[in-house]
């Protein structure tokens, strides 16, 4: 079922790039298995999946051990500070850095492990008061912060978009993020690279790819609909 649905996935991404005109390749999936039991992200993983995103350090840290060490993690949920220190070596991207003090965080604990950390900016593009991350306006005040940290890179940008039925009411909300992304990379701030845009989940990755997305992911979309609390 999981290799199935993978391929759908891909086939969506591949008809999206041709809409808007975009290399296939310029787009990372990245499956997303929280709450997912490590057979499934196998079976993922034997249909060409590589890069997998999970919400929670711990799932992270139960998975990886029993894994394929060349997958690729992304810490893409909330992250606390006092959970850094045993994600930074675990995740090649974070894709939720939501305050500068979470980047001093993981600036401290890098410098501890003479690591360097890749992270995207959480931006709530939507003003929602129960999501994570800096306003728009706020981006730029933070990037030129964070950039100080030599061991803390800036790749990009991440905004979880709101849960709508259809897609189309989150394309004000991509282009918009779009926008600012461009306007960053411009800028041209020391030590923020801005080539990396995750934006986009299952019910609208198509629409974030139209409007620029380079990651995009997907869960429910590959893996079915996630376990309640409790369930195995």
């Amino acid at each position: 079922m999981v290799q199935e649905q993978l391929e759908e996935v891909r086939q969506n991404i591949r008809n999206a790039c041709e809409r808007s005109g975009r290399k296939v390749e310029d787009v990372t999936l990245i499956a997303v298995s929280k709450t997912k039991p490590v057979p499934m992200l196998q079976e993922a993983y034997d249909a060409g999946a590589r890069d997998f995103g999970e919400n929670k350090v711990q799932e992270i840290l139960e998975k990886e051990p029993q894994l394929p060490s060349d997958i690729r993690w992304h810490m893409i949920g909330h992250l606390q500070k006092n959970k850094v220190r045993q994600v930074i070596d675990k995740a090649v991207l974070i894709h939720s850095v939501d305050t500068v003090g979470l980047a001093e965080q993981i600036e401290k604990e890098a410098v501890k492990r003479d690591l360097d950390v890749s992270i995207l900016l959480e931006v709530n593009v939507a003003g929602e008061e129960s999501k994570f991350g800096f306003a728009p306006e706020e981006v730029e005040e933070a990037a030129r912060e964070i950039a100080k940290y030599p061991h803390v890179h800036i790749q990009g940008l991440m905004t979880i978009a709101p849960f709508v039925e259809n897609s189309e009411e989150n394309r004000g909300v991509f282009k918009k993020l779009y926008e600012l992304y461009v306007d960053m990379k411009r800028k041209n701030i020391d030590n923020v690279t801005m080539n990396v845009l995750s934006m986009g989940m299952t019910g609208d990755y198509q629409t974030a790819i139209e409007e620029g997305a380079t990651m995009v992911r997907v869960g429910t979309g590959i893996f079915g609909t996630r376990a309640k609390i409790g369930e195995k």
